[in-house]
């Protein structure tokens, strides 16, 4: 025996031991510091169900919430908020479902609740109701025009401007504020259920906006118009000028 344990090579006696001291903590630490009652009905103990139904119930949940206020739950069940639950906004109201006097839950009336879902972030899907708080009407409460049990927006974004709400707010400020997406980009209809596949097309090359901005077209005098041939023809337009707000720099 004693032949075969000096045969063995170094490497694989260290190893050996190693493992021998990792299992018999394991089996020591099992045995000491696991509960009794871990794994007697799953993967927790046993006694955890008694811990938990001992504590105090904070949140009473939404269906205890519609008892009373069944106006505002129909309101809500139709509307865009119908799936977030009345505590997301409100707080904890087990106290309040229990003495509604004694309890009041909170009421958000500053702009700093609803932005945590509805500021603007390119990780939230196409399509979500984004703003940018800073320039949303700036020092007016969100509840001024909506009402967060409906919350259908004063004027329902249409066609582009319901993704591309940004990009639409500024072009409404510019001298392309009536000229409509679809005149600079050529869109399928299936980018409206699949956006990212299906990709509206831009303009390539100076000849597009020449169309109104050459001075050999006759159109509106009010039109700045300038010579294709001799204004930076080296440039494309959009090198200059940002479509969406073509200020002359």
């Amino acid at each position: 025996m004693k032949n075969y344990w000096n045969s063995i090579p170094e490497q694989v006696k260290r190893i050996s031991i190693l493992l021998i001291v990792i299992v018999a903590a394991f089996i020591v630490i099992r045995a000491n510091l696991v509960p009794k009652d871990f794994g007697e009905l799953g993967h927790y103990r046993t006694s955890a169900i008694d811990e938990i139904i001992a504590q105090n119930l904070k949140y009473g949940g939404e269906i205890l919430c519609s008892e009373c206020h069944d106006d505002v739950a129909e309101k809500k069940a139709s509307s865009f908020h119908k799936n977030v639950s009345c505590e997301v906004c409100h707080g904890p109201a087990a106290d309040h479902a229990d003495d509604p006097d004694s309890f009041t839950p909170t009421a958000p009336k500053d702009r700093d609740t609803c932005p945590i879902c509805h500021e603007y972030l390119q990780s939230r899907p196409t399509g979500f109701p984004q703003i940018i708080s800073v320039s949303h009407n700036p020092f007016k409460p969100c509840k001024s025009c909506h009402n967060a049990h409906d919350p259908t927006p004063p004027e329902t974004p249409k066609e582009c401007s319901a993704c591309h709400k940004e990009i639409f707010s500024v072009k409404s400020l510019s001298h392309h504020a009536f000229v409509e997406c679809k005149t600079c980009h050529k869109t399928k209809d299936n980018h409206r259920l699949s956006p990212r596949e299906f990709i509206p097309e831009k303009p390539t090359s100076r000849n597009f906006c020449g169309q109104c901005h050459s001075d050999e077209i006759v159109n509106n005098d009010e039109i700045p118009k300038i010579s294709m041939t001799e204004h930076e023809p080296k440039y494309v337009c959009w090198q200059c000028h940002y479509p969406h707000l073509p200020e002359a720099k």
